[in-house]
């Protein structure tokens, strides 16, 4: 008689981990994943489909990603040598943490922010430290400066625009962080700026060989590209030389790397739509803070944080009743009664508006 197979566990550090979900509905208005609300514009795509019917498809796609890299250095003004590209931010992040994390060294993340930072961690055998956030949910600079001359991380992650609060991170609490981390002679900072075309500001441009900063970006938000999974990151050279060591081979298949590459050339388009969901995200923001029993918070991204009086796990459910689906923060530590709502078109917008108006009149007293 065979043996009977059974169940057979993961690490004993995994067993109790939870998976990152984000619930899709079927409603009529979905804002809780912070996607474009608009397509990738109709001749990006035939463009795409035209150079896509020319790839050999029983050849493995270039490794290095040499021309989606050198396209997008020339875009940001950066040498070829500092950018790398993955299956969307969030393998970047795995990989630097492949790279840099393990079980000997340790991350630091000030919360509330993007779970996957200490998920990743987590997932990897990486000890996290967790920093707290000001009640406006900004990082405290000494606070932050602190903890990093404390427990010596190898990585420090810091979100800018935050997720989910929408908060920015000043420059000078990023300088400081690479000054504190770079006096360690140990350690990365890593500014995620996945929704950092729609902020005012950027860490970008402090990127520098002689500097421990890794600025993360994608392809999602912006440039309507969720589907295909691209992003990046711009890093000093010897960083990109060590992940490319960690990165699985051939890991970015040649429809992304075309993808990428050729969404470029669609800047005005793309800088259009920024233009108008900031705008949309502004009208937003102005009718929440008139709104009795809402407050929002300041947001320099694609999204807006509310926390509402009374219960917000049922202002949820009822506006999931009324076909408009938010993400559901309510019962997340730090964030009590939050829910985040995704900017959409102007339509979707006001039907968020008006079923929220409906709510509160329900929910609140």
């Amino acid at each position: 008689m065979r043996p009977v197979a059974v169940p057979v566990p993961p690490r004993d550090d995994l067993q109790s981990l939870e998976g990152y979900h984000s619930p899709q509905l079927n409603v009529r208005v979905r804002l809780n994943t912070n996607e474009s609300p608009y397509p990738p514009p109709p001749a990006f795509v035939a463009a795409w489909l035209e150079e896509l019917a020319t790839v050999p498809l029983h050849r493995y796609p270039d490794r290095r990603a040499h021309d989606l890299r050198a396209a997008l250095a020339a875009r940001l003004g950066q040498p070829v040598e500092r950018v790398f590209c993955a299956n969307g931010s969030n393998e970047v992040l795995q990989t630097l943490l492949l790279t840099y994390g393990g079980a000997s060294r340790r991350a630091l993340a000030f919360e509330p922010t993007y779970a996957l930072h200490s998920h990743i961690a987590r997932v990897t055998g990486t000890p996290i430290a967790e920093g707290e956030r000001r009640p406006d949910f900004t990082v405290d600079r000494d606070v932050a400066t602190g903890m990093v001359e404390r427990h010596t991380p190898s990585i420090v992650f810091t979100c800018s625009p935050n997720n989910p609060t929408g908060t920015l991170d000043a420059p000078e609490t990023v300088e400081a962080l690479v000054d504190a981390v770079a006096a360690t002679g140990r350690g990365l900072v890593v500014v995620d700026e996945a929704y950092g075309e729609f902020a005012p500001r950027t860490a970008l441009d402090l990127v520098a060989d002689d500097r421990p900063l890794v600025v993360v970006r994608t392809y999602s938000k912006v440039w309507s590209m969720a589907a295909l999974r691209l992003g990046f990151c711009v890093a000093p050279t010897w960083v990109v030389e060590e992940l490319e060591k960690v990165v699985l081979p051939y890991h970015l298949g040649a429809p992304t790397q075309i993808a990428g590459r050729l969404a470029l050339r669609f800047e005005t388009e793309m800088r259009a739509r920024v233009d108008e969901l900031v705008r949309e995200r502004d009208r937003l923001l102005d009718a929440l803070e008139r709104r009795p029993g809402v407050t929002p918070y300041p947001s320099g991204a694609n999204f807006v944080l509310f926390r509402v009086e009374g219960d917000g796990q049922r202002v949820w459910e009822r506006l999931v009743a009324r076909g408009v689906l938010v993400r559901n923060f309510a019962r997340w530590p730090r964030l009590h009664d939050c829910l985040r709502v995704s900017i959409g078109t102007h339509d979707e917008n006001d039907a968020f508006l008006a079923a929220l108006a409906e709510v509160l009149t329900e929910v609140v007293t």
